[in-house]
């Protein structure tokens, strides 16, 4: 286990230790963001440039799977918000 929150990172789905080392580098991002950013990691980015978009809703899960384990927050506007009630445009980072 690599934190307090009692989760083996060795795991848990690809895309939620996509979303952890990606957010390790970049302060805080969009979903849309690491969904093109996981698209390029599968190399699934040369059948065409919306093919990240598939990813989208996962990452988006995935991302409240993490919140909810407090490993990330997600935020919006510069404040974090509820991961079990939001909508709109947020981002993620890695928590504080």
């Amino acid at each position: 286990m690599d934190n307090d929150s009692g989760i083996d990172f060795d795991k848990i789905d690809p895309v939620a230790q996509f979303i952890i080392s990606f957010l390790k580098t970049n302060n805080s991002v969009s979903p849309e963001t690491i969904a093109k950013e996981f698209s390029k990691f599968k190399n699934q980015d040369k059948d065409g440039k919306n093919t990240w978009r598939k990813y989208l809703n996962t990452v988006k899960q995935q991302a409240i799977f993490l919140a909810r384990n407090d490993i990330i927050e997600i935020t919006r506007r510069g404040e974090v918000v509820d991961p079990n009630d939001f909508k709109g445009l947020v981002k993620l980072q890695l928590k504080k």
